[in-house]
């Protein structure tokens, strides 16, 4: 029986690109139950509320929301539990030492399957204020308008 190849996407965190400068992305694996890995595979899961924290030399995710699987029985897992990340030593360090630095935290972008294996994304970031998410809106809007002006001149 062959593996599913490739990536199929389970969950994203749209508003963290909004809300975040994002710096640095990595790819980790995560440590899952059984009934988890069946709720992912129903394509059922959240980021909004998630973050990342190393503690004891290990990363975990936390604050994710994977619903309780609806054939589950009593092995069925806790929705919202700590669940850790796979990453290389220096990963983690490094990680870590860049998330103690003032206004720096770890958020996951997404959540997916790759050659069968759960993965996340999760990226060190900096929160926007309000001023700055207002500048990327209106930069967007923008770029949008010039994109639209040259088409319209272009098929005259």
């Amino acid at each position: 029986m062959a593996k599913d190849t490739g990536r199929k996407l389970v969950a994203s965190n749209k508003k963290a690109r909004h809300d975040y400068m994002i710096e640095d992305v990595f790819e980790a694996g995560v440590v899952l139950t059984g009934t988890e890995v069946k709720a992912l595979r129903a394509g059922r899961a959240s980021l909004v509320d998630g973050w990342c924290e190393v503690e004891n030399g290990e990363a975990w995710l936390e604050g994710v929301h994977i619903p309780e699987y609806t054939q589950g029985t009593w092995t069925n897992h806790a929705p919202r539990r700590k669940r850790k990340l796979l990453l290389h030593r220096s990963e983690i360090d490094r990680l870590d030492m860049k998330a103690r630095a003032k206004g720096q935290t770890i958020i996951p972008l997404s959540l997916y399957f790759l050659d069968g294996r759960a993965k996340v994304e999760i990226a060190l970031a900096r929160g926007k204020r309000e001023y700055d998410k207002r500048e990327a809106l209106r930069e967007r809007q923008d770029n949008l308008e010039a994109q639209r002006a040259m088409r319209e001149k272009r098929d005259r």
